[in-house]
C-alpha cells in the first residue's frame, strides 16, 4: 500500500466507515472472475482488502481485464507496463478507468485513481468491477468468461426500427389527418358565420319594423 500518514479524529471515522463498506465475499468472487476472464497465468492474491489493493494497484491486472473484454486486435490498451514507478502505475489505472467508461460503465460507478492506488476506498473499486462485469454480461458478445449469474444483467431498451417506406406512409397519414381537421375547421367556421349574419338580419328587420310603427303613431 502507498505510504500514508495516520488518520486522526473525524478523518479516521470517515475512513473506518468507508472500510466497513468493503465486502470480503465479493472480493473472492471478483478475484475468481478476473483470473478466469484474463485467461492468463495471474497469481491469486491472499485474501483481505490490503492484499486485494496491492494486487490491483499497479494497473497491470486491470488493463489485462479490460483488454480481455474485446476481440483480439481491438484491445483499448495495446501496451501494458509492469513498471514500479508510481506515476506509471497511476497512469495505467487512469487508462483502465477511461477504457471502462468507454466500454459502458457509468461515470457514477467509476472509482478515483487514489481510491485504489492509495487504498482510500476499495469498496468503490469493487463497485466499478461489479459494474464492469454487469456490462460485459449484458453485452453478451462472446468475450465474457465466467458464469452469467455472477453479475446482474442490465435491462436494455427495446427500440423499434422503421423503414423509410413506413416513415413515408406515416407522414401521409398525418398529412391526411391535418387536411381533414383543416376542412372540418373551415366548415365549422362557415356555419358559425352564417348563423351570425342571419341573427343580425333578423334583428335589423325587427328594428326597422319598430321604427315604422313609431312613425305612424
Amino acid at each position: 500500500m502507498a505510504n500514508r500518514g495516520p488518520s486522526y479524529g473525524l478523518s479516521r471515522e470517515v475512513q473506518e466507515k468507508i472500510e466497513q463498506k468493503y465486502d470480503a465475499d465479493l472480493e473472492n468472487k471478483l478475484v475468481d472472475w478476473i483470473i478466469l476472464q484474463c485467461a492468463e497465468d495471474i497469481e491469486h492474491p491472499p485474501p483481505g482488502r490490503t492484499h486485494f489493493q496491492k494486487w490491483l494497484m499497479d494497473g497491470t491486472v486491470l488493463c489485462k481485464l479490460i483488454n480481455s473484454l474485446y476481440p483480439p486486435g481491438q484491445e483499448p490498451i495495446p501496451k501494458i507496463s509492469e513498471s514500479k514507478m508510481a506515476f506509471k502505475q497511476m497512469e495505467q489505472i487512469s487508462q483502465f478507468l477511461k477504457a471502462a467508461e468507454i466500454y459502458g460503465v457509468r461515470t457514477t460507478d467509476i472509482f478515483q485513481t487514489v481510491d485504489l492506488w492509495e487504498g482510500k476506498d476499495m469498496a468503490a473499486v469493487q463497485r466499478t468491477l461489479m459494474a464492469l462485469g454487469s456490462v460485459a454480461v449484458t453485452k453478451d458478445d462472446g468475450c465474457y468468461r465466467g458464469e452469467p449469474s455472477w453479475f446482474h444483467r442490465k435491462a436494455q431498451q427495446n427500440r423499434r426500427g422503421f423503414s423509410e417506406e413506413q416513415l413515408r406512409q406515416g407522414q401521409n397519414v398525418i398529412g391526411l389527418q391535418m387536411g381533414s381537421n383543416k376542412g372540418a375547421s373551415q366548415a365549422g367556421m362557415t356555419g358559425l358565420l352564417s348563423l351570425v349574419f342571419a341573427s343580425a338580419a333578423f334583428l335589423l328587420r325587427i328594428h326597422v319594423a319598430y321604427c315604422c310603427h313609431l312613425l305612424f303613431i
